[in-house]
């Protein structure tokens, strides 16, 4: 009996997923990154997950606390395509999508591809454009392709937009709609550096010779392995009682009295996904309570709307979340 048992422990054993080359190549992402990054531990591992999510994120926080930094450091550690596109308030769907150009040689209008043809996308200041080009944006972001003149084009995977915004200047802004916002599988707030950050920030600045900060990092993982990855964590385990958790949380955000809006099942597939991600990183084949947890409010902040009456008294929605998740019973 005794033979048997370990047996099947063995054969268990066996057949769980191996995640330590996943495990290995966030780690070299991370060390790559934190050769400039200093801090921001909380930004470099959400995006991570978003990217191994198959998920697009926004960066959110004011000027200069390396949001942009950040996300094309974080494309040289990769060996794929990147392309960055700043919004403006008269850019225009064509000038992200692309068009059609006359070529004179054969008489004919050839497609002539816009930078959103890549893998990994920036999209800077995304609150700066118009409604009509965010709209053509997130259409992509959502769909993974583009029809044009009749003819589809499909994004080449992995492909992921990251985009950033200031919260502070409103002047010459258009404010993403709810469901824009909804595309997002998180939204990143980046705070402030401590002190001791701030001085590691200026020291490495002062210690910086003739090579810029993106000659530091080098390419750790291609984009095949991504989609590997990717593929890995789709098989990550998920016990019954923890899809109920989930779904405990997300509805609980829609009988809230503090939230005029509450979030979608999409934020429920969000959370699934995140969560599977934060295990595999941890080199878990399985999702624990704790993975959800982590997962739940960079997913669920962007997504729910405070009422007026909170709003004033200073409440915030990630307040509200963290109180829904401690209602919400733990399976055991």
């Amino acid at each position: 009996m005794e033979e048997t048992r370990q047996e099947n422990e063995n054969l268990e054993f066996e057949n769980r997923i191996d995640l330590s080359e996943l495990q290995e190549s966030v780690n070299k992402i991370k060390t790559q990154l934190s050769k400039v990054i200093v801090g921001q531990k909380e930004m470099v591992d959400l995006l991570i997950v978003a990217i191994f999510s198959d998920g697009h994120a926004l960066i959110e926080g004011v000027p200069g606390v390396a949001k942009t930094m950040t996300t094309k450091l974080l494309s040289r550690a990769m060996d794929i395509d990147f392309s960055r596109i700043q919004f403006t308030p008269d850019l225009m769907p064509s000038d992200i999508l692309g068009t059609s150009v006359f070529n004179v040689k054969t008489s004919e209008f050839e497609f002539k591809k816009g930078p959103i043809f890549s893998n990994m996308v920036l999209i800077d200041e995304i609150n700066r454009a118009p409604a009509k080009t965010q709209a053509a944006l997130f259409e992509v972001m959502e769909e993974k392709q583009i029809t044009m003149d009749g003819t589809r084009y499909q994004m080449n995977a992995p492909f992921i937009v990251l985009a950033t915004q200031n919260p502070i200047e409103q002047e010459g802004t258009y404010r993403l709609p709810e469901a824009q916002l909804d595309r997002f599988i998180f939204k990143i707030n980046v705070e402030y550096p401590s002190a001791a950050e701030e001085l590691e920030i200026i020291s490495r600045e002062q210690a910086l010779e003739k090579n810029t900060k993106l000659d530091e990092v080098e390419k750790v993982i291609t984009g095949e392995e991504i989609i590997k990855f990717k593929n890995l964590i789709r098989q990550i385990k998920v016990e019954k009682n923890l899809l109920e958790y989930i779904a405990n949380i997300v509805v609980n955000t829609r009988s809230n009295s503090f939230l005029f809006l509450g979030a979608s099942p999409r934020a429920s597939i969000s959370i699934l996904k995140a969560a599977k991600a934060f295990a595999a990183i941890n080199g878990k084949d399985f999702v624990t309570p704790e993975d959800i947890k982590n997962a739940a409010i960079p997913v669920l902040e962007h997504r729910v709307i405070v009422t007026p009456e909170r709003e004033m008294e200073g409440v915030t929605s990630k307040q509200i979340i963290e109180q829904i998740i401690e209602s919400v019973e733990i399976p055991r």
